[in-house]
């Protein structure tokens, strides 16, 4: 079973001590685009804290996105790009498949993704919802999309 970070670790306890909601939400964020940055903002309103899982490089290249060998940019110039976003308060790399685990150690009273899924298939959330918290679903900014962006570079 994968470690949180240390730091990532105390921060949260701090947080917990405070009575801080905790947010959480993942992807990939490779090209960071308007629609990001809204889902993102949008989940920072749901509460006081927000922690972004990042699938790592080898994460992303088995899920197989698109046609085009992804991610375009590496972790480390994903997680800067994040980390300077002031809704932002911790970013999270994680190598499996989904942020399960990652999930089950952050332990988060919101767990946010896009409205493109059914909250019954959000991975994690019997997690959230066991410790008394919530899934809220945010609708996708139309049109925004790094594989919209990918096609209209291609064409």
């Amino acid at each position: 079973m994968a470690s949180l970070d240390p730091r990532l670790e105390s921060r949260l306890s701090e947080w917990r001590s405070a009575g801080r909601v905790v947010v959480f939400t993942n992807g990939v964020f490779d090209l960071l685009h308007p629609g990001h940055i809204e889902q993102l903002a949008r989940a920072r309103g749901f509460g006081d804290v927000l922690v972004v899982g990042i699938n790592t490089d080898d994460s992303v290249q088995r899920l197989g996105k698109g046609q085009v060998a992804r991610p375009i940019l590496p972790l480390a110039d994903r997680i800067v790009m994040l980390e300077a976003l002031r809704m932002v308060d911790a970013v999270a790399p994680f190598a499996e498949d989904t942020p399960y685990e990652l999930i089950s150690l952050i332990q988060p009273d919101v767990l946010v993704k896009g409205a493109d899924y059914r909250i019954e298939d959000v991975v994690g959330r019997e997690i959230v919802e066991a410790r008394g918290g919530r899934v809220e679903l945010v609708e996708l900014v139309p049109g925004h999309s790094t594989s919209e962006i990918i096609r209209r570079i291609r064409s």
